[in-house]
């Protein structure tokens, strides 16, 4: 009985097929929370895939109905060893972005696992079914050689997440005193590079909208009336050009952090964002006085993700009545979330451009978050990882994209560490994604040693 003999179990899991096998299984469910018409797989997941695996575990579980008609099912977990022995809430989602089918690669489709040399193909791959396989199957490992986990375990698996965990915080508040623990620890997201671990203790926030101009009804010759409408698609391009200048920096002074303090920009020096899979990192874009760790993980972005006005695909010899530009502003701790729209008004009103509506988007988003890297559960975990691997994790404060981590920073009042099982060239929310078989491997043998650890009592005090 020994803290190799579990890593060295669920090594062997990996190492027969086991997970592939396994993971094969559960990007078959085509659970796209996104699809109203996929709304029986995100239960039939939780019932005949998840349910079974964590009871025979020694969990007794609940599938709780979403109070938000937006959100799928949620099931929660208990394995419960000792009133004195720690308690850790890990968590996953099942549900998956839509599939776009027939945009993959020949030879790939979204909910059949295939292996390409070192990568595994399939919808929910990365985001999120194997990075919560790989966490139970850790649990496992330690459990077959132990004989116990030597603490008590709470899960959450939901199947919302991908239109912004709708109804969770809901439910979070209707379940808190079911869901009381000493630490948050769970996987989703990318390793800043696939060899060496990382963990993250928060995220960015996230705040979608529409900006919209409508000046008449219907288009009008542009012969016949250019040079006397107005075009909206020329004040919407010019009222973008003053949320941000031409190398993307804001603005509006109310959406500039005051959160990048000495201690955030020690975490960061030296984190590695350039290089690997993916476009390559455009260094003269973004805040000019930062690092590009810095603008990542430490600053506010703003994004324009569509612009429409006329027909684009079919232009005609028209002035259009309308513009819509569909915007992001991802943002960290240190922004007030409440004043970010309002104070986009102020900005768009005192130079001019009262006409533009700003419409929120009615999907749920997630605030941002960040823990002290210092805090005694990070240093534990990253310990833990090191002994295992021979080298120290990249530790962020936050991660750049968003996820639910308020549920649980906020509401249950949790200290939380994300330990990733992916990479960010793994074409998550796209066709083609994938997860790399030496990564999993990789982190199975990391969670195996987490989870060992913290059964050894030596896990820091509430």
């Amino acid at each position: 009985m020994s803290r190799q003999a579990a890593i060295k179990a669920v090594t062997t899991y990996f190492d027969v097929g086991t997970f592939q096998s396994e993971l094969s299984a559960l990007v078959a469910y085509p659970t796209e929370s996104q699809n109203p018409d996929a709304a029986p797989e995100l239960m039939r997941y939780l019932k005949e895939a998840m349910q079974p695996r964590l009871e025979a575990l020694g969990f007794t579980t609940e599938i709780v109905e979403n109070p938000d008609a937006r959100g799928g099912p949620l099931l929660i977990g208990e394995r419960r060893e000792g009133d004195d022995l720690p308690t850790v809430l890990t968590y996953g989602h099942g549900d998956v972005i839509r599939a776009q089918e027939g945009m993959w690669k020949e030879g790939l489709a979204p909910f059949e696992l295939v292996e390409e040399g070192d990568k595994l193909y399939g919808r929910g791959t990365a985001d999120n079914k194997g990075q919560h396989l790989i966490n139970i199957a850790a649990l496992e490992a330690v459990l077959s050689v132990r004989g116990r986990l030597g603490f008590n375990v709470r899960i959450i698996l939901e199947m919302s997440e991908e239109v912004g965990s709708s109804g969770l915080a809901d439910i979070f508040h209707s379940y808190k005193d079911q869901l009381t623990a000493d630490v948050l620890i769970a996987s989703d997201g990318p390793r800043l590079q696939p060899e060496v671990p990382t963990v993250f203790m928060g995220s960015r926030g996230g705040v979608t909208f529409d900006l919209e101009l409508t000046l008449r009804e219907g288009a009008h010759h542009s012969g016949n009336w250019g040079g006397l409408l107005a075009d909206p698609a020329i004040i919407m391009a010019h009222a973008l050009a003053t949320i941000v200048d031409r190398r993307g920096q804001i603005q509006i002074s109310e959406w500039r952090p005051d959160s990048l303090t000495d201690d955030i920009r020690k975490a960061l020096d030296g984190l590695p964002v350039t290089g690997g899979e993916g476009p390559a990192v455009d260094l003269e874009w973004g805040e000019e006085s930062l690092t590009p760790a810095e603008r990542v993980y430490g600053w506010n972005s703003f994004a324009v993700l569509a612009m429409t006005s006329g027909v684009p695909a079919a232009p005609v010899n028209a002035i259009s009545d309308m513009a819509r530009a569909t915007c992001q502003l991802r943002y960290v701790v240190g922004t007030d979330q409440e004043d970010i729209l309002p104070a986009l008004r102020r900005h768009l009103d005192a130079l001019g451009y009262e006409a533009i509506k700003i419409v929120p988007h009615d999907r749920g988003f997630f605030a941002a978050t960040r823990l002290d890297p210092k805090h005694p559960w990070v240093q534990f975990v990253t310990s833990s990882i090191e002994q295992t691997c021979g080298q120290p994790p990249h530790v962020l404060p936050n991660l750049a994209g968003s996820l639910p981590n308020d549920c649980f920073a906020d509401i249950l009042g949790l200290p939380t560490v994300w330990v990733p099982h992916s990479y960010r060239g793994c074409s998550q929310h796209a066709p083609n994604e994938h997860v790399l078989k030496s990564l999993s491997r990789d982190a199975l043998r990391v969670m195996a040693g987490v989870f060992w650890d913290i059964g050894d009592g030596l896990t820091p005090k509430s």
